[in-house]
């Protein structure tokens, strides 16, 4: 009875670790179902909205050095005076595209948003679902620690485009999406 009892908790102990390991890759698949399937309460439940449109407004601002130095009065009088009187408008926000739906959901399959195919319908039976999702591509997780993780996901025929995803834990088993980083040549 004693050998019993300590393999059903050994058993249990594996599988718990098991199951809090592979917590932020199952909110990473839930992220993306939610997003293909429009759904708009689940994406909410999965995704911090205000840390992430802050860590992409950061990505997507204009640098410093892309930025015209503003004309000085004493070598362009013009210039400094249409300045002064033009509207400080902010700029258009190029972040609103990333945090819909349809731009959540091309993140998640590696495309920058707008520019990704329609997803593919379900197949029609389990075998073929299944061998759709062993088929891939698979999300790589580059750091796992027990606060954070982060999900890498490169797009298909371009390997060195890879997006990060940032997940951080809220509660033993519930990850929420905190910080998206963008590839290289779309910051």
């Amino acid at each position: 009875m004693r050998f019993d009892l300590f393999k059903t908790l050994l058993l249990a102990a594996v599988i718990f670790g098991l199951a809090f390991a592979s917590a932020p890759y199952f909110a990473f698949r839930a992220l993306r179902a939610a997003t293909a399937a429009e759904d708009v309460q689940a994406t909410a439940d999965l995704v911090d909205f205000p840390a992430v449109r802050k860590s992409l407004t950061a990505q997507l601002a204009p640098t410093p050095a892309n930025q015209a130095e503003a004309p000085s009065i004493w070598q362009d009088p013009v210039g400094a005076l249409k300045r002064a009187i033009e509207p400080l408008a902010p700029p258009e926000p190029k972040v609103d595209r990333y945090l819909t739906l349809p731009g959540l959901s091309a993140l998640t399959r590696g495309y920058r948003p707008g520019m990704a195919p329609p997803p593919a319908p379900p197949a029609p039976t389990f075998e073929a679902r299944l061998t759709t999702t062993m088929k891939g591509p698979w999300p790589s997780m580059p750091y796992w620690g027990t606060n954070r993780a982060r999900i890498a996901v490169s797009r298909p025929g371009q390997k060195a485009a890879v997006t990060v995803f940032t997940f951080e834990r809220r509660a033993l088993f519930t990850w929420k999406l905190v910080h998206v980083q963008l590839p290289e040549g779309e910051r």
